[in-house]
């Protein structure tokens, strides 16, 4: 009878390690759908829909915001390209990125593949891909100085941020709530799969050591999806980083609980490493 039983109890253990495994994109990248409005219509001004194409022939989609206040005509803008988080998708995000957005700085945020209204179906590399033209679209703009784009990412968002960094003259990187890897991520909620046979590596940590531009990490301290000490390990592997935590904020309310210390503290950072521009 006891052998019964602990063959059922493995045979179930099994079927559910076999589905985790079979599902680790879709647990990863969900990509919720959701319309994406103008950004006029969704309260935003200076700012257009855009469709960018991968290198490997996707659309994706999303928006372009001019820097406002506009910089003289004799000068470009620097630049930001906000990448978010896996639940998230630009039309949800309209009120924040209203809010959180650096004076006269171009923004361009668009929906992974998969995600929003953007073609496709997310993966780890594609979503490399993403940001790599992310990065070509945005550098390419006339009025942008491309020796001066930052990246801001959050949560999911915070491994494009730092691949980016990887290749890319990053001015500097900005990371919510970010943890250090797939692995580290399994190890704390799914602690009986194991760990040797994930397909995905999303290893910030490790890019994080080779980060030579500064770096920026906002994390709160009742972080139960990615906890401090991840962002922590990340802030203390760049080269020049920094660590603001924000007491009792979680993973998903950070910016409530931080409220205006948090886009102050961002405005700062970015307006600081990207040189003289309007403040």
């Amino acid at each position: 009878m006891v052998l019964e039983i602990a063959a059922v109890l493995v045979g179930v253990y099994l079927l559910l390690v076999a589905y985790i495994l079979s599902q680790q994109e879709r647990i990863t990248f969900p990509a919720p759908r959701y319309p994406l409005p103008s950004p006029q219509a969704a309260g935003i001004d200076h700012g257009e829909s855009v469709s960018v194409t991968t290198t490997d022939g996707i659309t994706l989609r999303g928006w372009y915001l001019q820097p406002s206040p506009p910089v003289p005509d004799s000068e470009r803008a620097p630049g930001l390209i906000w990448f978010y988080g896996n639940y998230e998708t630009v039309g949800v995000l309209a009120p924040l990125i209203e809010e959180l957005r650096p004076v006269s700085t171009a923004v361009l945020i668009l929906d992974y593949r998969g995600y929003g209204t953007s073609d496709g179906k997310p993966t780890e590399k594609g979503l490399y891909l993403d940001a790599e033209a992310a990065w070509t679209y945005l550098s390419s703009r006339e009025e942008v100085d491309a020796d001066r784009i930052s990246v801001y990412g959050r949560s999911l968002g915070s491994v494009l941020a730092l691949f980016l960094s990887e290749s890319k003259p990053v001015r500097s990187v900005v990371l919510d709530s970010p943890f250090t890897s797939a692995r580290d991520m399994a190890k704390v909620h799914y602690w009986y799969v194991p760990r040797f046979m994930l397909r995905l590596k999303l290893d910030n940590l490790s890019r994080a050591h080779q980060l030579n531009a500064p770096l920026l990490v906002f994390h709160g301290s009742e972080d139960d999806i990615a906890p401090m000490w991840m962002g922590k390990a990340i802030a203390e592997a760049s080269h020049d980083g920094q660590l603001i935590v924000y007491d009792g904020a979680g993973h998903n309310d950070i910016y409530d609980v931080a409220g205006a210390r948090y886009r102050e503290a961002l405005h700062g950072f970015l307006l600081g490493e990207q040189g003289d521009v309007r403040r």
